[in-house]
C-alpha cells in the first residue's frame, strides 16, 4: 500500500473515531452527576472535554485504564481541532484585519482623522477616541500607553478603517430605525443600549451629564428636540452621535425615555454591527459597566 494511501486510511480510522460530546457522554462516562469535576453533570463535563480541552482525569470515577487509553486520543483531537469550540472574536478579527490590510496610514489619516506620529517603532497614526486615543501601526492597535485593545474593539476599529468612507458630518441626525438595513437590530438597541441607560439615569439627568464629560460628552442645545437633555459625542472624528434623554414626570403621565441619533453620513463610516458596538460602548462607559 503507497504511502499516500495509507496517510489517508489512518486519518479516516481518527475521524471516525473523534469524540463527540454526546458520544463521551454516552459511551464513556459514568452518568452520576456528582459534581466533583467542578461542573453540576456529566452531561456539562463532556462538554468541557471536547470543547474546552478539559483534562478527563478530573473525573474521580473513571478507571485509570480508561483515561490513559482515551486521553492521548482526545488530545490528537484537540490537536486538530476538531469539535473545538470556536473562538468567534478570534475569528472576527482575523477576518477584519484581512479587510483592513491593505490600508496606508497616510491615507487613513486623510480618510478617518487623526494624525501622524513617529514612535520608537516607526510610524503610527494617533486617532482620537472618545476623550482617549487609539494608536494605529502597520500591524497592531494599541492604547496609549501601550496595552493591546481588546479583540472585539480592534474588529470594530478595523472594520471602521477598511469600511471606506471619508465623508465629514453634515449635523443631520437620524435615529437607527432610519438607517437601510437596521430593522433586526431596532430591539436589540433598546435591550442593550437605551434600556440600561434609563435604569441608570432615571430621575438624575445631572449624573448622566456628570457621566458624559468624562468621555467628551458637552450638552448641546436641544431646541430641535424638545428633550430634558441633549448630549454630544465625537467617539471618532467623522462619526458624532447625539444623546436625548427624556426625564419621567409622574404627574404629566410621561416615562423617561434614551435616544440615540447618528449623523447623515453614518452609513458610510460604519456597517450596522458596528453601529450597534459603538452604541453599546457608549452604554459601558456611561454606566460603568465594565467595572462591574
Amino acid at each position: 500500500m503507497c504511502p499516500l494511501a495509507q496517510l489517508m486510511i489512518t486519518f479516516l480510522r481518527w475521524w471516525t473515531m473523534a469524540k463527540t460530546v454526546v458520544e463521551l457522554y454516552r459511551d464513556v462516562l459514568p452518568k452520576t452527576n456528582c459534581g466533583e469535576c467542578g461542573v453540576p453533570t456529566c452531561l456539562a463535563f463532556a462538554s468541557k472535554v471536547v470543547l474546552e480541552k478539559q483534562a478527563l482525569d478530573a473525573c474521580p470515577y473513571l478507571a485509570p485504564e480508561t483515561i490513559a487509553e482515551l486521553q492521548p486520543e482526545l488530545d490528537a483531537q484537540h490537536e486538530t481541532g476538531k469539535h473545538l469550540k470556536r473562538d468567534l472574536a478570534a475569528d472576527a478579527l482575523e477576518w477584519a484585519k484581512q479587510k483592513a490590510a491593505s490600508m496606508k496610514l497616510e491615507d487613513l489619516a486623510e480618510r478617518i482623522g487623526g494624525e501622524l506620529r513617529q514612535g520608537t517603532e516607526g510610524a503610527f497614526l494617533e486617532l482620537p477616541y472618545f476623550a482617549d486615543a487609539i494608536h494605529i501601526g502597520n500591524d497592531a492597535l494599541l492604547h496609549p500607553d501601550g496595552t493591546a485593545l481588546g479583540r472585539w474593539e480592534q474588529v470594530f476599529i478595523y472594520n471602521h478603517m477598511a469600511q471606506g468612507g471619508s465623508a465629514e458630518p453634515i449635523g443631520e441626525w437620524k435615529g437607527l430605525e432610519l438607517i437601510p438595513n437596521t430593522t433586526p437590530k431596532l430591539k436589540s438597541m433598546q435591550e442593550h443600549v437605551e434600556n440600561p441607560l434609563l435604569e441608570s439615569f432615571r430621575g438624575k439627568p445631572e449624573a448622566l451629564l456628570a457621566r458624559a464629560k468624562l468621555f467628551g460628552g458637552e450638552k448641546v442645545s436641544n431646541e430641535s428636540f424638545s428633550s430634558d437633555l441633549a448630549i454630544k459625542f465625537r467617539p471618532l472624528p467623522k462619526i458624532p452621535i447625539l444623546l436625548l434623554f427624556w426625564d419621567e414626570d409622574p404627574e404629566e403621565g410621561f416615562e423617561a425615555r434614551v435616544k440615540l441619533l447618528f449623523d447623515e453620513t453614518i452609513s458610510e463610516h460604519l456597517d450596522i454591527e458596528s453601529i450597534m458596538f459603538l452604541s453599546e460602548r457608549l452604554r459601558q462607559l456611561l454606566r460603568g459597566d465594565e467595572a462591574k
